[in-house]
């Protein structure tokens, strides 16, 4: 635990240090990195881009991914400048946690045109604005801790037309609730996922059709998947959430077919206020 907190604690310290003092940034200060109008430069972003502002009309790009934004020198704003270095103008790179500024100068120069460039902390700023959330990058650096922790506590179990499914257990980090849950398949049918449902329910009336429900969506799960044959095991993450004694968070697993198989489970909340740390 301790060795984590120095990583995050030293990754942060350097994002800091690059930020301005006097709140000002000027555009002789930023990165400066060089595009033509034949290769397109990616920049690879640490966490997905929320943001892109393109400050000129000779520059075009997009975000063909969540991480990657793609941009070139469009062919006829450049066609008179006949090799000259220019500065086409600055594109400005907003992340769920950063702000990145980079300013783009054309070069028909091969020696002087990248592919990719990777947001490194350096050259970026944090964006503090009331409570940070954690990044996907974050949650997913815990969620993969959690993943890698093989002892199971086992919270709770059930079983259903021959699935099981099991709360293996529970973590926090800050405000946030990171559940290992697995499930296992033990018939000859492969289980085709519908839906893993999150609900705050009244346990008092669990079992009946009217049943008053809360559904909770993840912040954020480790992998993605649609079936499962023998095993499936994921970790999934939530914002801290407190309900009382009468009511009871469950799990729910249905199958993607008109008599598909469904499964439930229930987590107390005394099984959350024990939760482990990560």
């Amino acid at each position: 635990m301790k060795l984590k907190l120095i990583i995050f604690f030293l990754w942060a310290v350097s994002i800091s240090a690059n930020a301005q003092q006097n709140g000002a940034l000027l555009k002789t200060q930023l990165p400066r990195v060089y595009i033509d109008e034949e290769i397109s430069l990616h920049f690879l972003s640490p966490e997905p881009i929320q943001y892109v502002d393109i400050s000129t009309n000779v520059m075009i790009g997009d975000i063909p991914l969540e991480n990657v934004f793609r941009v070139k020198a469009v062919r006829d704003s450049v066609s008179d400048l006949n090799g000259y270095n220019k500065s086409l103008g600055v594109v400005t790179i907003i992340g769920q946690k950063f702000i990145a500024q980079y300013d783009l100068w054309y070069a028909h120069d091969e020696r002087q045109l990248k592919t990719q460039i990777e947001i490194l902390p350096i050259n970026t700023t944090p964006l503090e604005v009331g409570e940070i959330p954690m990044s996907d990058q974050e949650l997913r650096f815990f969620a993969t801790e959690a993943f890698k922790d093989k002892k199971k506590n086992k919270i709770t179990q059930n079983t259903e037309y021959g699935v099981t499914g099991q709360v293996n257990n529970i973590y926090t980090v800050d405000d946030y609730i990171f559940l290992d849950i697995s499930f296992k398949n033990k018939t000859n049918l492969k289980f085709d996922l519908d839906q893993l449902r999150f609900k705050i329910e009244d346990k008092r009336i669990l079992k009946a059709t009217n049943v008053q429900s809360i559904e909770i969506e993840p912040e954020y799960q480790l992998f993605s998947t649609e079936s499962f044959e023998r095993k499936y095991r994921n970790i999934y993450v939530f914002k801290k959430v407190t309900f009382p004694n009468s009511k009871v968070f469950t799990i729910e697993l249905t199958e993607s077919q008109i008599s598909g198989r469904a499964l439930k489970m229930q987590v107390k909340y005394s099984d959350l206020l024990n939760a482990d740390t990560l």
